[in-house]
């Protein structure tokens, strides 16, 4: 039996695009760090490629873990954040939660980098639910709530806690009501 925080392959395939989208968006900070580094920008483009059904589902399973790799190319907080965001974005053909886990990501990665860092989080989580279609709001709202699942990222972990967990728990509920901006 799958998981309820895999959701169907059209779904995934939907969401993989806005989890590039998110981590895109940060990649910068990685690469000023890490130029050599491909894994990061690879994982993202991988994930979008999925997404326009380019990919096959069982091969980016199977590569799932090389872009999250690059954070150890990595030295500061926010680079780190960056490539783990790429990470998670090519973690989206598994399991459609790492979706929420590259915006977590890209978010901590925007505000580790900023003067006043809850402002560039919140800034970032708005562009994030700007830039998501109402189909991929219905997929993400399909998916479990933090922590009520424990059979994949949302369960327990990293992302179940910290600024991590408030991205993620601010996103879920956009996506569950009526409201369109945080």
């Amino acid at each position: 039996m799958s998981s309820p925080q895999s959701l169907s392959e059209a779904e995934r395939r939907l969401v993989a695009t806005w989890a590039a989208d998110c981590a895109e968006r940060v990649l910068p900070l990685f690469t000023v760090e890490a130029p050599d580094d491909d894994r990061a920008r690879d994982g993202i483009t991988r994930a979008r490629s999925f997404g326009h059904g380019e990919r096959d589902t069982a091969d980016e399973i199977r590569n799932r873990f090389v872009a999250g790799r690059a954070a150890q190319s990595a030295r500061s907080p926010e680079a780190i954040a960056a490539a783990r965001s790429a990470g998670q974005a090519s973690g989206v053909a598994h399991m459609a939660a790492h979706a929420l886990g590259a915006a977590a990501y890209a978010a901590k990665a925007a505000s580790l980098s900023a003067n006043v860092q809850d402002a560039a989080r919140r800034e970032e989580v708005r562009w994030q639910l700007a830039h998501m279609s109402d189909d991929v709001r219905g997929a993400l709202a399909r998916l479990p709530l933090l922590g009520e699942n424990s059979s994949g990222p949302l369960g327990h972990g990293l992302l179940t806690s910290g600024a991590l967990a408030t991205t993620i728990r601010e996103i879920q509920q956009y996506i569950s009501s009526d409201a369109t901006a945080t």
